[in-house]
C-alpha cells in the first residue's frame, strides 16, 4: 500500500517540475492572446487608455505599449467570477460617465491632464464601487506592466536561472599556500 502512494507521489513530482518552466517564464503579448473578448470595443479602448494614463510611455515602453490592456482583460477574464466581471465592465462605462460630466466629452477623447482628473475623481468618489475600480484597474496594471517580459529583462535584471557556474576557471599558483 505505501508503494502505491510513492508511486502517485513520485508522478506528481515529475508532472510538476515538467510545468514549472511555463509557471517560471515573464509574460510576453502571444502568451495572453486573448481567445474571446469580454469587452466591447469600446469598452476596451477606454481600458486602453485607462492604462495608458496610469503608466504612459515616456523614454521608455508605457503599459499600452507593451500590452498590459490584454493582460488585464484576460486576467478579469480567467481570474474573476462573473459578478466581479460585469462591475468590471459597469467601472469601464463609468470612466465616460465622469469624464462627460466633468469635461463634457468621452475619455478617449481627452486629453491627458483630463484623463488623469477623471481617474483621480474615480480614486476619490464616495461611491465604493468606483474607488474599487480604480484600484483593480491600477493593481492590475501595475502587475501586469512589472511582470511583462520588457520591464523584467530591462530594468529589473531577471534571470530566469540565476547564478552562472564556471566549470573550468584556471586557479593562479600564487594563490595556493602550501602547508607541510
Amino acid at each position: 500500500m505505501e508503494r502505491r502512494i510513492a508511486i502517485k507521489q513520485m508522478a506528481l513530482a515529475a508532472g510538476g517540475l515538467l510545468a514549472i518552466p511555463g509557471w517560471a517564464n515573464a509574460w510576453t503579448k502571444t502568451s495572453v492572446q486573448i481567445s474571446y473578448g469580454i469587452l466591447k470595443q469600446s469598452q476596451a479602448e477606454t481600458l486602453a487608455e485607462v492604462v495608458d494614463t496610469l503608466i504612459p510611455a515616456s523614454d521608455s515602453l508605457g503599459a499600452k505599449g507593451l500590452g498590459v490592456p490584454d493582460f488585464v482583460q484576460k486576467m478579469i477574464a480567467d481570474c474573476y467570477e462573473p459578478a466581479a466581471q460585469e462591475s468590471f465592465k459597469k467601472g469601464l462605462d463609468t470612466v465616460d460617465v465622469v469624464a462627460k460630466e466633468s469635461f463634457n466629452q468621452p475619455f478617449l477623447t481627452c486629453d491627458a491632464t483630463q484623463r488623469a482628473a477623471v481617474l483621480q475623481k474615480l480614486a476619490t468618489a464616495p461611491e465604493a464601487d468606483r474607488k474599487d475600480f480604480y484600484s483593480l484597474v491600477k493593481n492590475l496594471t501595475i502587475q501586469g506592466f512589472t511582470t511583462s517580459e520588457y520591464v523584467m529583462t530591462k530594468f529589473l535584471n531577471y534571470q530566469m536561472i540565476p547564478g552562472h557556474y564556471y566549470g573550468c576557471v584556471p586557479v593562479p599558483t600564487k594563490a595556493v599556500s602550501q602547508t607541510k
